[in-house]
């Protein structure tokens, strides 16, 4: 009988363009798995998984997290501006 294999996606967007990647995983896969199988470290070589953070369908989670059928890993961007200050500022002005 034939392992199981996920269906999943990677996706990344900078300020220029965003990458959704397809690939199927074995069962047990991890977030930083899928990651690196994804090939997206090559396409976007700014990412640094020691400092972004990464999630699930917009739910944070670990590198270590073991992924469903399905799952979409998401990789965000630092913020550029920490939102309280930059609603701050708006209401200064």
């Amino acid at each position: 009988m034939a392992a199981e294999l996920l269906k999943i996606e990677v996706v990344y967007a900078d300020a220029l363009q965003q990458s959704v990647i397809q690939l199927s995983a074995q069962l047990n896969t991890t977030v930083a798995e899928a990651i690196y199988a994804s090939g997206i470290l090559n396409q976007f070589p700014d990412i640094d998984l020691a400092q972004q953070k990464v999630g699930i369908f917009s739910q944070l989670c670990g590198l270590d997290t073991i992924l469903n059928n399905g799952d979409r890993v998401e990789i965000y961007r630092p913020l550029l501006q920490d939102p309280m200050e930059a609603r701050r500022g708006r209401l200064r002005k």
